[in-house]
């Protein structure tokens, strides 16, 4: 019997371990199945989920936990952002509570379908792009996950018959029952590895867990180029239909570009194509992510010219390659959200003209190796940007003619407006966690759009 089953009935007393948007919609769906519900937060709670909490009457906790209270509950959600070995999980997990994710226990009071998300990188824009191709053809779709609101709150209050999820890696470790109707994987790249013992292999497994329970009416879309992911493909056994996605044409491939650049998809619901040089976001990371997310709308009953155009006019994602201005004809770009090498990499790789590189905060034990090439061909000046640029420093110089050593987002947009020339790009792509020096990645792409801002606002005086 599956844990989800064998807790279905006999549920009572639910305990939500942290108040973010996960953890208050879980409440609120358990609230509203007429389960007695505790959050809990080891931190401070919000206040609009204090007020949401406050509106279903739900029992709440913040800055620590009951751990009597807690222990005594018959089933546990738990937020993503709390690891597996936190000591009070593991003594939950020691006595057998039931530990489940959000998307997980959502998952068990809808029949919509699902179309899950995940990879290193580009996720959230395939996850947005995807979602946007749906809504503009008119379906009833939500958006969940790591974006859009709580996949549990839209289930209590504002069902809808298809779901959009960009899940992390945290949020599929506690999935058992739930199953992905369409599951992409974009690519797997190291990230987070001090949550998984510092082995990609138990990485790779966590995201691999988006593929559980996955059926011959499923289907898994991938990219063909990461070998992570074919290794991966080749060991597991699924009875989903395989639509993987590649730059150029590959056995069995389902969409990739020929040497026209005209982008082709070929799925059982039909065959379309369109060229690359229409699609709204540029770049090879953006060619697999608008692959994707076709891919998935392909599966739906939507025209082609409906999908076509939704690719066209799609308006990127904040925080990742976000033109932010023009000034003294230099562009300024906001990549905030590029925490680790390979997002860096795809960023680098979409430059066109000599980039000045904002490199750094919360290295994670960062190989550089990955950009070293595009940094030599197509980086004029490096502007390190942290409490401890160290490694970056250490790393890359005398591999780029100029290199810069700032810890302040003023200091290094200052910096790089004394670099630059008109035709150049300052783009702020760090490789690195935000939280050396800001709240999060969203905090530091808007103080550098702010710095930006300013520094136009200055020049016109």
């Amino acid at each position: 019997m599956s844990i989800t089953a064998n807790i279905q009935n006999t549920t009572t007393k639910l305990v939500v371990l942290g108040a973010g948007e996960s953890g208050a919609g879980a409440a609120v769906l358990g609230k509203e199945k007429g389960m007695e519900v505790l959050v809990s937060d080891n931190g401070p709670i919000a206040e609009k989920y204090k007020h949401l909490l406050d509106s279903y009457d739900i029992a709440y906790e913040e800055n620590g936990h009951s751990e009597e209270k807690i222990l005594d509950a018959d089933l546990v959600v738990k937020s993503p952002g709390i690891p597996p070995y936190a000591p009070l999980v593991e003594k939950l997990a020691a006595q057998g509570t039931p530990i489940l994710s959000e998307i997980e226990f959502a998952g068990r009071y809808t029949n919509a379908k699902m179309v899950c998300i995940t990879g290193s990188n580009g996720k959230t824009t395939t996850t947005m792009l995807t979602y946007h191709i749906l809504r503009d053809a008119g379906l009833d779709v939500g958006l969940a996950g790591n974006v859009g609101k709580s996949l549990a709150l839209q289930v209590a209050i504002d069902p809808h018959d298809i779901y959009v999820i960009e899940l992390s890696s945290f949020q599929l470790e506690n999935m058992y029952d739930f199953k992905a109707d369409i599951a992409v994987i974009l690519n797997i790249t190291p990230d987070h590895l001090d949550r998984y013992d510092h082995k990609m292999e138990n990485y790779a497994a966590a995201k691999f867990r988006i593929l559980r329970n996955q059926g011959k009416d499923d289907y898994f879309i991938y990219w063909q180029g990461d070998p992570l992911i074919q290794a991966q493909v080749k060991a597991i056994q699924t009875e989903a239909m395989l639509l993987p996605f590649s730059e150029f044409k590959e056995e069995g491939s389902a969409a990739w570009t020929d040497e026209r650049g005209i982008i082709h998809f070929e799925t059982p619901a039909g065959v379309w194509d369109i060229p690359r040089d229409r699609l709204s976001l540029p770049g090879l990371h953006n060619l697999y992510n608008s692959m994707a997310a076709g891919l998935s709308a392909s599966l739906f009953d939507i025209e082609t010219e409906s999908i076509k155009k939704s690719l066209e006019d799609f308006q990127a994602v904040e925080h990742r390659l976000e033109y932010v201005d023009t000034i003294n004809g230099v562009r300024y770009v906001n990549d905030s959200k590029a925490t680790n090498v390979n997002s860096t990499w795809y960023a680098l790789e979409s430059m066109t003209t000599p980039t000045i590189l904002i490199l750094g905060g919360k290295d994670k034990g960062n190989d550089y190796s990955e950009i070293e090439s595009l940094v030599r061909e197509k980086v004029k000046a490096i502007v390190c940007m942290g409490k401890d640029n160290t490694p970056i420093l250490n790393y890359f110089n005398g591999k780029t003619a100029i290199i810069s050593d700032t810890h302040s987002i003023e200091d290094a947009v200052a910096e790089c407006a004394r670099l630059a020339a008109p035709g150049d790009t300052v783009l702020l792509s760090p490789c690195c966690a935000s939280f050396d020096l800001f709240k999060s990645y969203e905090d530091r792409g808007e103080q550098f759009k702010l710095q930006v801002k300013a520094l136009g606002k200055n020049s016109d005086k």
